[in-house]
């Protein structure tokens, strides 16, 4: 520090001058000061990354729920038993073509279709096969991605009468493909075991085992028959234009031995996963950001005990001690942008990545995700708001990790500092 910069002490340093000061000091140690802002970069990067995969995850989770199972919404009998797919007729919806023809002109409605479940089994030479049989509308566009998954063979029609489609993976353990004979055993409406051989008409390849590996489609009609359901449904369920209105319009739908159920009321499993994964990664996101603190602080501390004789210096000049607070306030700050800068370009990319190519664990790994709706390949997504809060908590977790060392610098004695040496 040079005797012409003495007055401008005095007087008190503008940011210039006090900036000058902060990039020496950090230049000083350039290894140390490096290895702190990429600390911050690769904190920051890593909780980029990290949330964007969640977020992905969550998004495709919710997504294929509502596209190949629950819909939007949902209009079953008050009664109907879900977990045992209850064929009896108090149970399923009657009525069906004056019940469609209102729901289909209701506003903010897309589509509304009909489906029949019912349990099945199906027996091949070395093992049985417990699925879900499921009755359809072929033409509804509820069901458009079963048609675009389609991998081998052709889709059902309207008035297929012994045609089945099934999932790759349940064709696979089956040994069974397009032209192949499948035998369905269910129990109907009455209670009595009814058997029946189907032609497999195609093969789908969802990506998602719970629908692969134990689900078979048939027309709605053949369905009715087959389980002697005499022309009723389990539910209607609804496509709408916004998903945020299910829960607005399941409230009016609500009518005597008919009750509305929306997507999150249908999936309360998934809702309890999700909020488990998303209080998991809040923990990722305060440890990362407390390994973030911690190497700030260090960094900062290691500075001050380096530099308390030039502290003293300054301070006998005329420093006062909120400015020696604000210099390595403002050390700390540089150390933060820079990082994070840094942090951004990489997390971005990462998520970027994850978007377009994603991690394929494996069709095993995923094969104990039970009934959620989870591919082998998991996805990320950006979220730019995320990522703004993110960097903008970083940044003030540094922050805060910079006090005690800017405060410790700020106030020793000057004549105690230039004892040292």
């Amino acid at each position: 520090m040079s005797s012409a910069e003495a007055p401008e002490i005095r007087g008190g340093l503008a940011f210039g001058p006090l900036w000058r000061i902060a990039r020496r000091d950090l230049g000083r140690n350039r290894r140390r000061s490096l290895l702190s802002m990429l600390a911050v970069a690769l904190g920051l990067a890593l909780l980029i990354a990290f949330n964007g995969l969640i977020n992905g995850v969550m998004d495709d989770m919710r997504d294929n729920t509502i596209r190949y199972d629950t819909g939007h919404l949902q209009l079953r009998r008050p009664d109907y038993d879900a977990d045992s797919l209850s064929l009896r007729g108090s149970e399923l919806v009657d009525d069906l073509d004056a019940r469609l023809a209102r729901l289909r002109a209701m506003d903010g409605v897309r589509v509304a279709s009909p489906v029949l479940w019912i349990r099945g089994l199906m027996t091949g030479a070395e093992e049985s096969v417990d699925l879900r049989l499921i009755g359809i509308d072929p033409e509804s566009e509820l069901h458009a991605p079963f048609r675009d998954a389609l991998a081998a063979g052709d889709f059902l029609s309207a008035d297929d009468r012994d045609g089945v489609l099934i999932g790759r993976r349940l064709a696979e353990k089956m040994g069974l493909a397009p032209g192949d004979k499948a035998p369905l055993a269910v129990v109907d409406a009455e209670g009595k075991l009814d058997e029946g051989l189907f032609t497999v008409r195609g093969v789908f390849d969802t990506g998602l085992i719970v629908y692969d590996e134990s689900v078979a489609l048939m027309s709605l009609s053949k369905a009715q028959a087959f389980g002697q359901a005499r022309g009723r449904a389990s539910a209607i369920v609804l496509l709408l234009d916004r998903a945020d209105d299910a829960a607005r319009l399941a409230a009016t739908l609500d009518e005597p031995g008919l009750r509305a159920l929306s997507w999150l009321d249908l999936n309360e499993l998934l809702g309890y996963y999700l909020g488990t994964v998303k209080r998991f990664y809040w923990l990722l996101d305060a440890i990362v950001m407390l390994v973030v603190a911690v190497v700030i602080a260090n960094t900062l501390l290691m500075a001050v005990f380096e530099r308390i004789r030039e502290v003293g210096i300054l301070a006998a000049l005329g420093m006062r001690g909120r400015q020696i607070l604000q210099l390595f306030m403002l050390e700390a700050l540089a150390l933060g942008l820079l990082g994070c800068a840094v942090g951004i370009g990489l997390g971005l990319a990462g998520v970027a990545w994850l978007q377009t190519v994603g991690i394929d664990f494996g069709e095993e790994a995923m094969s104990g995700a039970g009934n959620l709706a989870m591919g082998s390949v998991m996805h990320g997504r950006i979220d730019l708001l995320q990522v703004l809060l993110l960097t903008l908590w970083t940044l003030a977790v540094i922050g805060l990790a910079s006090l005690y060392p800017a405060w410790f610098a700020a106030r020793m004695e000057p004549v105690d500092a230039l004892r040292q040496t």
